[in-house]
């Protein structure tokens, strides 16, 4: 398809992101841009790097976020079993480190209430981290696809 007919279906649609635009625009100013037309400056490689290293640390932190709430389930998991058990004499055996300690079930309930809102506030701030991040690389996209067009690929692999 070529860039004005891209243009033309994207307005008619209203449905095109930033980025988008910015490749579309490049494209229709330009035209074909060929691979060694395209000169990359220290800043320009600067900003590659910076985009690759934000990539990475952002699927780091997707994956302990993703850990972190498994963890948090199974807190809640221990937490709605330990409400069912009839007898409150028991001593309920909890984990501190690697040597379990047997609490009554009220002190052993606000542990696990204590440790699943520690929790929470872990993952929220990773998700803020996240976004942080995520407005970083929208931001590099923008000014990367500007200058290079169709010659720089910054979208994920989905392997």
């Amino acid at each position: 398809m070529q860039p004005k007919a891209l243009l033309q279906s994207c307005s008619a649609e209203r449905r095109c992101s930033k980025i988008e635009e910015v490749k579309m625009a490049a494209a229709t100013m330009k035209g074909p841009v060929a691979v060694e037309d395209v000169v990359v400056t220290f800043e320009d490689q600067q900003k590659i790097n910076k985009f690759a290293r934000n990539t990475s640390r952002m699927g780091e932190l997707k994956n302990e976020i993703e850990s972190k709430k498994k963890t948090l389930q199974n807190l809640q998991d221990a937490s709605d079993d330990l409400m069912m058990l009839d007898d409150d004499s028991l001593l309920v055996p909890y984990q501190i480190g690697g040597v379990f300690i047997g609490h009554s079930q009220e002190e052993t309930q606000e542990m696990l209430e204590a440790a699943k809102e520690a929790l929470e506030q872990e993952v929220k701030g990773l998700e803020e981290r996240v976004t942080e991040i995520q407005q970083v690389l929208g931001d590099l996209k923008v000014q990367l696809y500007a200058k290079f067009g169709n010659n720089i690929n910054l979208e994920a692999d989905e392997s």
